[in-house]
């Protein structure tokens, strides 16, 4: 387990094989960093399902309203979904997409990310100043490493819990 410096601004995912610690980077994203927290101390990233993983590109998870894998699971329209709050902003940066950093998914529009978010297996530069960087795994990756892959995976995976460490 890595050291956590911010409990406030740190993420706690319960995946099947272990815990990923992720730091928030709340000076970067803080609208982004502040909808994780607030969705995560809801409850609402629980069991939601990892619905898109590409082999050597990255996780994406967070559909709170389409995947959630003990209520209402739907594996057709996982990915089209988000919360019940509004859109948010686009908060790009200079903070390049690499292996373990969390980005915002979004529609077209690049202010449409709500409650999506993707982590990424390798250094996927390509996506930088399209996405909005909001995290980093600090510790925990390979596990994440594990997740079943698939558009959808056939049996995926989950979020079991996530939390805010200083709720932890």
């Amino acid at each position: 387990m890595a050291e956590i410096k911010d409990p406030e601004n740190t993420i706690l995912i319960e995946l099947k094989d272990g815990t990923v610690t992720i730091e928030l980077l709340a000076d970067v994203a803080p609208k982004h960093a502040e909808r994780m927290k607030e969705l995560a101390r809801e409850g609402a990233y629980d069991n939601v399902a990892f619905h898109r993983v590409i082999d050597g590109f990255m996780a994406q998870t967070g559909d709170v309203q389409h995947a959630n894998m003990e209520k209402d699971y739907n594996p057709g329209r996982a990915g089209t979904g988000g919360s019940d709050k509004p859109d948010l902003p686009a908060e790009f940066s200079k903070l390049p997409h690499d292996r373990g950093t969390l980005g915002a998914a979004r529609s077209m529009n690049p202010n449409s990310a709500n409650s999506q978010f993707f982590i990424n297996f390798k250094d996927n530069h390509f996506l930088n100043g399209q996405y909005t960087v909001y995290g980093r795994v600090i510790s925990g990756m390979e596990f994440v490493d594990k997740i079943a892959r698939g558009e959808p995976p056939a049996n995926p995976d989950r979020m079991i819990s996530v939390k805010v460490a200083a709720d932890a």
